[in-house]
């Protein structure tokens, strides 16, 4: 998946996995994924989607500030 954020692009494709995260089973409607990336330029983001209850109902791709990188790494261990 690709999506421009401000200006840069962020792509599933050229982006290195760091680290997959699922929460529920699947079928589950509030079950979700988040997946961890790094793009080639550094930069950190999530590829997310889920059921139509989870806080990700479609595929998105969303920014991830190094700022906060360490807690999310904490909080899916």
């Amino acid at each position: 998946m690709k999506k421009i954020i401000c200006k840069i692009e962020f792509d599933t494709e050229t982006a290195t996995l760091v680290k997959a995260y699922s929460f529920g089973k699947l079928g589950d409607p509030a079950g979700y994924e988040e997946d961890l990336y790094q793009a080639p330029n550094g930069m950190y983001f999530l590829h997310v989607g889920g059921g139509e209850a989870s806080p990700y109902p479609t595929e998105d791709i969303v920014r991830l500030a190094k700022t906060k990188l360490k807690a999310w790494m904490e909080a899916h261990q």
